[in-house]
């Protein structure tokens, strides 16, 4: 977390919707992480892909409470974010703003009815994938979110890579792959962000998934600051 370079995060998130953190977990955490999928009493629900047509693969919902390495990431990233965030609201027109404190948005979220933890572990085996998509859960929606990578590229895994896509106004889509490393994270929008055009700043549309995983396990943390109905 002290490393980051937080102007140029958000440089990055201006620039394309998402932004590279660097390692933010150690290779033992990572591997703590990865053990803890098999714990099914720390979940509060699995989803296999397949039977939603989501793709292939399956992740689990973590429960309250979170895993201490988790809660303190949800914490310390959350204001760190919060800025950007209301930033971005503002120059989209939105009305929404958010607190300084992620405590003080869960009780938003909670008082809205939206009370489930909705921090997630995601498991890929060979040929799995993960459509594109946005993590909406109800009313109120942060618009950033963080996912840091659990496995190792081209030793846990090939293929699988994070990939983005941007749905511009009367323009073509526009994707992108976002290289991580083991224990490395990015931050990306969730559903909506501002691009300054020349009438000013207008919304586009993001997505994201995984591409198809070539051969092994990938194993990733998915962190989201709104809880769920």
């Amino acid at each position: 977390m002290q490393g980051i370079d937080w102007a140029a995060a958000e440089a990055e998130l201006e620039g394309g919707g998402v932004a590279r953190l660097g390692p933010l977990l150690a290779p033992e955490e990572c591997r703590a992480l990865i053990a803890l999928y098999d714990e099914t009493a720390r979940f509060r629900s699995r989803v296999v892909m397949a039977r939603h047509g989501y793709g292939r693969g399956e992740y689990q919902y973590l429960a309250y409470p979170l895993p201490d390495r988790v809660q303190a990431l949800r914490e310390a990233l959350y204001p760190r974010l919060a800025p950007i965030a209301n930033r971005w609201n503002e120059r989209m027109g939105l009305p929404v703003r958010y607190p300084a404190a992620h405590a003080e948005f869960l009780a938003r979220c909670h008082a809205a009815g939206q009370a489930r933890p909705t921090p997630l572990l995601l498991r890929y085996g060979p040929g799995d994938f993960n459509c594109l998509h946005q993590d909406l859960y109800g009313e109120h929606v942060f618009p950033l979110q963080v996912v840091a990578l659990l496995s190792a590229p081209g030793e846990d895994f090939s293929g699988g890579e994070f990939v983005l896509t941007e749905q511009r106004p009367r323009m073509q889509s526009r994707a992108e792959v976002v290289p991580l490393g083991l224990g490395e994270a990015a931050v990306f929008a969730v559903a909506q962000r501002p691009v300054r055009g020349s009438r000013g700043d207008y919304r586009v549309t993001m997505r994201h998934g995984v591409s198809r995983l070539r051969s092994g396990a990938r194993h990733t943390l998915g962190i989201i600051f709104h809880d769920a109905r």
